[in-house]
């Protein structure tokens, strides 16, 4: 015959837990003192001709605070930095970063489309040509998925 269904010990599944009204967004804890390279510091190493070094030590550590100064100072250090290299050696920086810095390298490249201006619009297009022949297309749809935003 059939078995003891008023007993509710099978119910071990809290279900409302999967409900989509209840998911909130992964917690990050904000380090104010976080900032990154300060524009003193990028500039040196412009003055001394590391282009690739000002690069990769602003791709490191991006802003992760939700102040959009941090984010807006930092977006324009990147976008100095990719002005003042020569065309000829960007190939070149662009394989000496890691992946991970690629799909940073690529948000900011793509906030540069999103806020163009006459001075940087050529010099994007010419980075992303070089990124994208390093990061691939998996590179474009992380960068398009992350919710993390530069």
């Amino acid at each position: 015959m059939s078995k003891n269904t008023s007993s509710s010990m099978f119910r071990k599944v809290d279900v409302d837990q999967f409900n989509e009204d209840n998911y909130q967004d992964e917690v990050i804890e904000e380090v104010e003192d976080q900032q990154g390279p300060t524009e003193s510091d990028i500039q040196s190493l412009l003055n001394q001709k590391k282009n690739t070094e000002a690069l990769k030590l602003l791709l490191a550590n991006p802003p992760i605070s939700k102040q959009q100064s941090f984010k807006d100072q930092a977006f324009m250090l990147i976008v100095r930095v990719l002005t003042n290299f020569p065309t000829r050696d960007i190939e070149a920086a662009v394989n000496s970063l890691d992946p991970a810095m690629i799909d940073t390298l690529m948000k900011y490249i793509y906030r540069g489309f999103s806020e163009p201006t006459d001075s940087t619009a050529a010099t994007l297009l010419a980075w992303h040509e070089k990124v994208f022949a390093v990061g691939q297309l998996g590179s474009i749809v992380r960068v398009l998925t992350d919710r993390k935003q530069v």
